[in-house]
């Protein structure tokens, strides 16, 4: 009889809502001190040890660089031997990392501490989202759209913080997030015994079920979550630059960037709560196809008409966020974990990469340039993701011996 890849065994068929989540919630925290807060502290990094800018920018490069270059290594390290204390130890070395730059007497110091959060952040998320799916049940799109905006919100929280709370203390005031990182670890060590005994659970469910993972495939939807990240770093990156040129205050581009940024957290969660009956793959097809028009229409519309096309766009280009996770689980049924951390990881190293080429596009043809990319690239995600075996043909591919 045909199953799907990933169904949960019939001793626990329901989502397991407190474990989705108090992982949503570690989730927030991590992503908060990392791709939340390090861009938004340059300014006071700048300031405290008069750095230069590539000096700045480097320490968003080391930052990006830890946390995406290894988490593939995490993720078929913990497939191997899972590591359920990984999600712990992950969430606190990422906002205990963050908060040591507060106290940092020097900027050699400050990089060795951003990447020490970084590499919290690769141990983190491979973990976290085995955990996600050992407690979805049949609804695994929901449960990783839950886990998926806890991300989202931390990452658009962090430049909310800046004027709220650090601008008021200086750097000095980051060494409080201390405080979050041992919540932070105590919230999620609680999490453990449950996790253990669902992975002794899922592993003798795993003896039954015959799948392989399809190494083309992957290869293919990398693509796919490249083309993505490219589309959100080109606006949330240089939207603001872009406006100034149009003599649009900077004030008014970063609430523009914030509806974007919004709009995708709400579109990572309705996404992955209709993919559980519509498919994962129908989701993330519509997702980058229904982005395209309003990727088109961004450079040439001002005002209302702007912030409207940004939040549409924004909601529709990252409703395949939590998507894209199950999907590529799904490709790779026995590498749970490292499928997981090849999602984030290329999303977070593409956007990094991505940010590089953009700035030096941006440098020799101008600021506009970007947008006119942008507006492409959906189109192209959207063909590649055609190309991608559907949910049936995967479900069928597993089998129950």
């Amino acid at each position: 009889m045909a199953e799907t890849a990933l169904s949960a065994p019939a001793a626990q068929p329901t989502l397991q809502k407190g474990a989705v989540w108090t992982l949503c919630a570690g989730h927030l925290v991590n992503d908060l001190c990392t791709v939340g807060l390090v861009p938004a502290l340059l300014p006071l990094y700048k300031a405290a040890f008069h750095l230069n800018y590539t000096q700045t920018g480097l320490i968003v490069l080391l930052s990006y660089l830890t946390s995406s270059v290894s988490q593939p290594l995490f993720g078929w390290w913990t497939d191997r031997k899972p590591r359920p204390w990984f999600v712990p130890a992950g969430v606190a070395l990422s906002s205990g990392g963050l908060a040591l730059t507060g106290l940092a007497p020097s900027y050699g110091w400050v990089l060795l501490w951003i990447c020490l959060s970084g590499l919290g952040s690769a141990v983190f998320h491979p973990e976290a989202m085995r955990g996600t799916h050992l407690a979805a049940g049949q609804a695994r799109g929901l449960a990783q759209a839950i886990f998926q905006v806890g991300g989202n919100a931390g990452l658009a929280l962090g430049p909310l913080m800046l004027p709220l709370f650090i601008l008021a203390t200086g750097l000095r005031g980051v060494a409080a997030f201390l405080v979050l990182s041992a919540a932070a670890f105590a919230l999620t060590w609680r999490l453990l015994p449950w996790f253990r005994r669902r992975l002794q659970e899922a592993h003798r469910y795993k003896r039954q079920l015959a799948g392989e993972n399809r190494v083309w495939a992957v290869l293919l939807f990398c693509l796919v979550v490249i083309m993505r990240s490219w589309s959100q770093i080109g606006v949330a990156g240089f939207l603001p630059f872009y406006y100034q040129h149009q003599n649009i205050s900077l004030a008014r581009a970063d609430l523009m960037t914030f509806l974007f940024l919004a709009a995708g957290a709400l579109g990572t969660f309705m996404g992955g709560a209709l993919s559980d009956w519509l498919g994962m793959k129908r989701v993330m097809v519509g997702s980058l196809a229904l982005a395209l028009p309003f990727a088109l229409l961004l450079p040439h519309v001002q005002g209302w008409l702007a912030a409207g096309v940004l939040l549409v766009f924004g909601f529709s280009l990252l409703s395949s966020a939590a998507v894209s996770v199950v999907y590529i689980q799904m490709l790779m049924p026995r590498n749970i974990a490292l499928a997981s951390a090849l999602n984030v990881g290329f999303g977070v190293g593409a956007g990094g990469l991505g940010a590089a080429l953009f700035g030096r596009m941006a440098d020799v043809f101008g600021v506009g340039t970007i947008f006119t990319l942008v507006g492409v690239l959906p189109a192209i995600g959207a063909l590649l993701c055609a190309c991608l075996p559907s949910d049936r043909k995967l479900s069928q591919s597993v089998v129950v011996k």
